[in-house]
């Protein structure tokens, strides 16, 4: 699937400006947090909405986001992008782009009885334009089927043009609905991108 909408188009150092209140400016300089020293949950870092019986949770797996979770949900989502990474860059390399952006989408029901979804009637809306999947990468084996059973879930991996800049408003269309929930997430980011860049310059330094 192509995107069919658009518009426009020192470790010494790092402590000290912790020390100094100054937590985010390596990340503001381009620097990803360092792995390891994040709290947050998925579900805090995820974008949902819900029509009817069917819930959507969309999670970017942008490196620098998914730093912020702790350990155990880093590792999870980090191999999740990791696993097709081969397609990824297969993808990223036939529309002629440096690299793609990745959302986890999944489809769940708590709910009796099955419930259908529309792989395709996905939309990320920015303040540029709005963005559909160039491509979506099924994760459950029965993705495809568009169906998912009464307390189940389908999961699949949703490329999109890199150019959608997650430091902006972004709103989840999907399902008839709709969700501007990443303006809640983005503070969270801001305070924990701090508090991690806080840890790590606390913890014990590794001896060579």
């Amino acid at each position: 699937m192509r995107q069919i909408v658009r518009r426009g188009m020192g470790a010494a150092a790092l402590v000290a400006a912790v020390a100094a209140g100054a937590a985010a400016q390596p990340a503001a300089r381009g620097a990803l947090p360092p792995a390891g020293f994040g709290s947050l949950r998925q579900d805090d870092i995820a974008v949902k909405l819900q029509n009817m019986g069917l819930s959507i949770k969309a999670i970017p797996l942008d490196e620098g986001i998914i730093r912020l979770l702790a350990p155990d949900s880093y590792r999870a989502m980090r191999a999740q992008r990791e696993s097709r990474a081969k397609e990824l860059a297969a993808i990223a390399a036939r529309m002629g782009l440096p690299a793609v952006q990745v959302w986890l989408v999944t489809y769940y029901t708590l709910e009796q009885g099955e419930a259908r979804f529309d792989a395709t009637d996905l939309v990320m809306r920015t303040p540029t334009g709005d963005f559909r999947p160039l491509e979506v990468l099924a994760v459950t084996p029965a993705f495809s089927n568009g169906r998912v059973a009464a307390r189940g879930q389908q999961q699949a991996l949703y490329v999109f043009d890199p150019s959608i800049d997650l430091t902006q408003p972004i709103t989840l269309l999907a399902a008839g609905q709709q969700s501007s929930a990443w303006t809640d997430v983005q503070p969270r980011l801001d305070s924990e991108r701090a508090a991690v860049w806080s840890r790590a310059s606390a913890a014990p330094q590794k001896k060579p």
